[in-house]
């Protein structure tokens, strides 16, 4: 999709889509992104863009997402990742676990949580991740809270961070430059658009296992089309029973697996599942930038009180599945009971104090 000869002006496709919406076809919505990457647009033409296909029901076309996907993939910057230990069994696996937020639940930061206690599992962690536009606080700004100093993440670091630390984090801006012309925009537009979706199929490494959490159960099924039809296999898609974008803490969870044959499976898992209890979903609440930060000391150093409880088990849950996608764990309850003794064994606080340190030697 990144061949531009004869693409369109975003005026052009504008036109299209409001005149002859029959008639707009994927490439078509590609095609328009393309000339928003390439810097074109003005403002006006990219907001009427985003609220004509948000009007038009690209959101629910597998076809149209996964077009848009990969014509924003076709702009990114590719780090190269050489993972030289063949003796381990899980040799090649790189796992990424994202949501699309705007769920309004305002959780704490259960999957940038759950990414840095697989990475210190030792599962290869890529985590692709943003500043806050539907959240209390994105991964970014949380991270960057912790002492990361993401800013200076560039591609050619990619492969550094991997090899020592099984983790890197993924600035999508920083991996994005074109997608600066509608950043602005975006944030002021008030509603979410393609590109909230756009957001977790398009991680610039293309981890070959993910777990991508959605706000609404009739996404689910239609993320997972099209994530088919970008060819890829072992990535679950979840929601939770309350259009929560994670695997929930207080019941069911809608699953749609992608198997290695292509095959979509779709189940539901449940926190019995993992052999943790269920909680009330307002006990695993959100807050604060700074509360998030003292909760999550709490639980890299088990001193836990009150709610925090609550807290973990959510977390191990979450970082739970995202082993047993990865194949690091041959069951859900599995992946669960090493998550907790990762995180209790202290490896997850020195991972996320040498992430830090490293990112400020760069």
């Amino acid at each position: 999709m990144n061949n531009t000869t004869g693409r369109k002006h975003l005026k052009d496709i504008l036109k299209r889509l409001i005149l002859e919406p029959e008639g707009f076809t994927p490439e078509h919505a590609a095609s328009g992104l393309c000339s928003i990457m390439r810097g074109e647009a003005s403002d006006a033409q990219m907001g009427g863009f985003l609220t004509a296909l948000k009007l038009r029901g690209v959101d629910c076309e597998p076809a149209m997402i996964a077009a848009l996907a990969q014509e924003m993939l076709s702009s990114a910057l590719i780090p190269h990742i050489e993972l030289d230990d063949k003796s381990r069994e899980d040799f090649g696996v790189i796992a990424d676990i994202v949501g699309t937020g705007g769920d309004g639940w305002n959780t704490f930061n259960v999957s940038t949580t759950s990414s840095l206690i697989a990475a210190a599992a030792g599962l290869t962690v890529t985590k692709h991740g943003s500043r806050a536009f539907s959240s209390n606080c994105g991964s970014a700004d949380f991270l960057e809270s912790l002492g990361c100093n993401l800013r200076v993440v560039l591609p050619s670091h990619v492969d550094k961070f991997v090899k020592e630390h099984h983790y890197c984090f993924i600035v999508a801006s920083t991996f994005y430059p074109s997608m600066r012309h509608g950043m602005k925009m975006w944030g002021e537009l008030g509603f979410s658009t393609i590109l909230n979706i756009l957001g977790p199929l398009t991680n610039p490494v293309v981890p070959n296992r993910a777990v991508i959490g959605v706000n609404s159960k009739a996404l689910g099924p239609v993320m997972a089309e099209a994530l088919q039809i970008m060819g890829r296999r072992n990535y679950a898609v979840v929601c939770g029973d309350e259009n929560l974008d994670e695997i929930s803490i207080a019941g069911d969870t809608h699953v749609w697996h992608i198997q290695e044959s292509g095959e979509i499976r779709n189940y539901t898992i449940n926190p019995r599942d993992f052999g943790v209890p269920a909680h009330p979903l307002s006990e695993a609440a959100g807050a604060t930038l700074e509360e998030n930060k003292a909760t999550l000391h709490r639980l890299l150093s088990n001193e836990l009180e009150g709610k925090d409880i609550a807290v973990r088990d959510f977390v191990l849950i979450n970082t739970g599945f995202l082993l047993y996608v990865a194949g690091t764990a041959s069951s859900m309850e599995e992946g669960a009971s090493i998550a907790r003794q990762t995180l209790e064994s202290g490896k997850v606080k020195m991972l996320l104090e040498n992430f830090a340190k490293a990112t400020w030697a760069l």
